[in-house]
């Protein structure tokens, strides 16, 4: 039975997301699928670390799409996601303005008519001309379309989330001053969030949902040979076994794959060819980012090498 153009459009995505340097499972490449399809953002969770960043990255270079990324943070408002207003340049024409004033009113007659002039220059300071776009709005206003990257959207305020309904929803944008600004072509949207708080039902009911976890022992080899190419075989298979062992342990931080990719590209700089208690222990800082983690693995070591 031949496949359905869906799976191989899934097969596509994957091999695609490859390409790009990114070991992206069924999973994740069927919800980037039904995403474009639905025209649907994503909003991925899970621990960090686990690439949800980067499969907007991939995403983008698979598409041949701009990346826009909006980093969030508590406080984040308006006018640094949306779109501000180019206040020095207003300043500057009003400069302009007041020293052609005389001409501009001359031969007005009362009061009424000098502000009727008036008013027709200042709907002038808010235009497009004088508008800053900010992440969301760049990401609405590509012709060609874009990747926008709203990251780490649970360390913004609940108001923020409301502010992103509107563009989630309808992939438009409304100023009082302008009107209301569609989309020239929709962008792909994932959102990532790293559950450091719960996210609005209104949120996540726009959103098609994905979860990443750690990877498989199989899948995170992978990765290391992706993304560390050099490395021997056997020492990839070693370091990925000890780092899902280490993982298991009651620790304040797990190790991330970004930090089995920090291992891996430091033990090629000290042409390790296979672990040793001594390595283990003099690069465990690598992949372990508190004190205290490492002085509960050390004693480990041993027994998780035998293992």
């Amino acid at each position: 039975m031949q496949d359905s153009p869906a799976s191989q459009a899934v097969k596509a995505l994957i091999e695609g997301f490859a390409d790009a340097g990114y070991i992206a499972s069924e999973a994740i490449a069927t919800t980037v699928f039904l995403a474009q399809q639905l025209q649907r953002p994503i909003l991925v969770e899970g621990p960090p670390g686990v690439g949800k960043t980067e499969l907007a990255k991939a995403t983008a270079t698979f598409s041949m799409l701009p990346l826009v990324r909006l980093q969030c943070y508590e406080g984040l408002d308006e006018s640094k996601a949306l779109y501000d207003w180019k206040y020095s340049k207003q300043l500057l024409y009003s400069q302009v303005l007041k020293e052609q004033l005389h001409d501009i009113l001359q031969g007005a007659k009362g009061l009424a008519e000098s502000v009727e002039r008036l008013k027709s220059f200042g709907d002038i300071f808010y235009s497009d001309e004088f508008l800053e776009p900010r992440p969301l709005l760049k990401a609405l206003r590509q012709k060609e379309g874009a990747v926008l990257l709203i990251d780490e959207i649970d360390k913004a305020d609940y108001e923020f989330e409301s502010l992103l309904l509107e563009i989630l929803s309808d992939f438009q944008v409304s100023i009082p001053e302008i009107g209301t600004i569609q989309a020239t072509t929709k962008p792909i949207v994932v959102l990532t969030s790293n559950n450091t708080r719960d996210l609005s039902d209104a949120l996540k009911r726009r959103c098609l949902h994905l979860y990443i976890d750690f990877p498989s022992r199989a899948l995170e080899t992978r990765i290391v040979q992706t993304r560390v190419p050099d490395i021997p075989e056997s020492l990839s298979e070693q370091l990925v076994a000890f780092i899902q062992q280490v993982r298991e342990l009651d620790l304040k931080k797990a190790p991330a794959v970004s930090e089995t990719l920090d291992w891996a590209r430091a033990l090629l700089l000290l042409h390790a060819t296979s672990l040793s208690q001594e390595l283990v222990q003099s690069t465990l800082n690598v992949i372990l980012k508190f004190e205290e983690d490492i002085q509960l693995v050390t004693p480990e070591i041993r027994e998780l090498l035998k293992r």
